[in-house]
């Protein structure tokens, strides 16, 4: 026979494991940020680990994933058109009411992604804080 106490708290674990479930998006557009904001992360995170040493440096990969970059922080302004409400999405309502502020962000961000130079580990590491600054400065004011 199991323990009030250890059954106690198996119930307490999981309705707290219940509580913090993530809500998936219903909003087509929000789906679409969503998948937008991982494909700029996997990007990043390609460039992040050659300049880091985590990975081999690869120039066919490093460009790829800069131009993933690239093309992917160009589309933000049309991913985040129009505003929603849906529950589940990871922007606060301020990317809409300071949508100027929000635009220069995401134009930091491309401008950072083009401006890597891909030819070394070395010279991606020199690129990485301004596209890593870009990121963090949007997710700061417009993530949740």
């Amino acid at each position: 026979m199991i323990p009030l106490r250890k059954l106690f708290i198996a119930g307490l674990v999981l309705s707290a494991g219940v509580a913090f479930a993530q809500v998936e998006p219903t909003d087509p557009n929000v789906i679409a940020r969503q998948d937008l904001m991982k494909t700029i992360g996997g990007a990043t995170k390609t460039l992040g680990d050659m300049a880091g040493g985590k990975a081999a440096y690869d120039a066919a990969a490093a460009e790829a994933a800069k131009a993933t970059l690239v093309a992917a922080s160009a589309d933000i302004e049309a991913k985040f058109t129009p505003a929603t409400t849906d529950p589940a999405q990871k922007a606060k309502p301020e990317v809409w009411t300071n949508w100027e502020d929000f635009l220069v962000k995401a134009k930091a961000l491309n401008d950072a992604a083009t401006a890597v130079d891909t030819s070394s580990a070395e010279t991606i590491g020199a690129g990485m804080g301004a596209i890593g600054g870009s990121c963090k400065s949007c997710h700061t004011d417009y993530r949740m």
